[in-house]
């Protein structure tokens, strides 16, 4: 590796990080205009129109536009430089809205479900739907689902966890509209029941997303390590350093959507320490350069060590 392939490289990585931050910006404000006029049709129409299931959809769009904002008040902080109080960056903020979003998902799937139990269990007071509910719900379901695959395209380009949890966030949307969309056809055609059944059905999905998403949240936080595969990578590049006859020991901690890693390289015994010293640089300059890693430490050890208490990775 040469210092010109460095340099290249560092430029392409400033170009990205100014993309994600734009990237990431927009895409969140298309989904909060979306979600402003679904939830106020859908909570509209559904009080008109006497449909539990479209005004429980629609809550459900209220919630997606209060995640809107957790992902930019999120966004801004976790983009901050480091200082003294955070050596290592503001990155985790995004994994603690990530946690936040869980619990409000969590909270809001619970609050539909007691409401839909509620209505079940006085049947008596269960109005039949209108047809405008339906046509409200089956443009919820076209809408949702755009906006899912457009979000989730934008997160999968900027590399951004938070910005992913959000994107499935609106293809559950999708999911509980045609639900919804079910149970209205359902009512309509002489069984009542079936609009607070969805609307309960609807409350669950809600709250096992928002248990997924806060659970994972919550290993983050706990320093869990990335996959394999990622690890593998890392491993490689420190491999092709020149100098690197050996690599082990490698470990990893999630940052936000960062990497924040360790490692052993082995090195000819035979050098100066000034000379490991530059391989060790060298090797660190080039992970950082070459994968999503905000920092790695580096430990040198002789390549011929007899009494090494590791198995050098071949």
């Amino acid at each position: 590796m040469n210092f010109a392939d460095l340099e290249d490289d560092s430029e392409h990585a400033a170009h990205t990080a100014a993309e994600r931050a734009s990237a990431a910006s927009r895409s969140t404000w298309v989904s909060v205009v979306v979600n402003v006029l679904l939830a106020t049709a859908q909570v509209v129409v559904g009080m008109l129109t006497k449909s539990q299931a479209l005004i429980a959809d629609g809550i459900h769009s209220l919630s997606d536009l209060v995640s809107d904002f957790v992902v930019l008040f999120a966004g801004h902080h976790a983009k901050k430089d480091a200082d003294a109080g955070h050596p290592y960056g503001h990155h985790r903020f995004e994994t603690a809205a990530s946690l936040a979003l869980g619990l409000i998902l969590l909270t809001v799937g619970g609050g539909m479900v007691w409401a839909a139990l509620q209505k079940l269990e006085s049947p008596d007071t269960i109005a039949t739907p209108e047809v405008t509910a339906l046509w409200v719900a089956l443009g919820a379901i076209v809408t949702k689902e755009l906006l899912f695959r457009y979000m989730l395209r934008t997160a999968k380009a900027v590399k951004s966890s938070l910005l992913v949890a959000n994107a499935w966030h609106a293809r559950s949307d999708a999911a509980s509209s045609l639900v919804v969309s079910l149970g209205i056809i359902g009512s309509m055609a002489g069984y009542p029941l079936l609009d607070p059944i969805a609307a309960l059905i609807v409350g669950f999905m809600v709250g096992k997303m928002g248990w997924a998403f806060g659970w994972d949240a919550l290993h983050d936080l706990m320093d869990r390590a990335v996959d394999e595969a990622e690890v593998q990578a890392i491993r490689e590049t420190l491999l092709a350093t020149p100098g690197v006859a050996g690599v082990h020991d490698v470990r990893t901690r999630k940052m936000g959507d960062m990497v924040v890693a360790d490692a052993h390289i082995e090195v000819d015994a035979k050098l100066t320490v000034e000379e490991g010293h530059n391989i060790a640089v060298a090797a660190r300059v080039a992970v950082l350069k070459r994968h999503r890693v905000l920092n790695l430490m580096t430990h040198v050890d002789p390549a011929h060590r007899p009494d090494a208490d590791h198995q050098p990775v071949v």
